[in-house]
């Protein structure tokens, strides 16, 4: 079970981008993450005229190791550690560390 989820809303730790909030977009391979208006690139285009895509400079997100992120804790309003417990039913949910509430529902 992953830590961080597409849909989760996180903050950033680490890096240019520190303290910045946002939520996942997409789980790439290899542990890292593509969050929404963090870690913002600028990308040179060539124009593709079979696409209909004009060219320029394009800006978008790039994708962040996930290490260098937490997931926002709206309770104590502050980044927070992770962690699994079982329920009596048998379902393994994540738990913020600091408060022991559930994360998933």
């Amino acid at each position: 079970m992953q830590r961080i989820r597409k849909g989760d809303e996180i903050v950033v730790i680490a890096g240019r981008s520190k303290g910045q909030r946002g939520h996942v977009l997409k789980v790439l391979a290899g542990e890292r993450l593509l969050v929404e208006n963090v870690n913002m690139i600028k990308r040179h285009t060539k124009p593709d005229p079979q696409r209909q895509q004009p060219g320029g400079i394009v800006e978008r997100e790039a994708p962040i190791q996930n290490s260098n992120v937490m997931l926002y804790n709206p309770a104590t309003d502050r980044g927070d550690r992770v962690g699994f417990k079982l329920l009596e039913d048998g379902r393994k949910v994540r738990i913020f560390r600091s408060t022991g509430e559930v994360v998933d529902i």
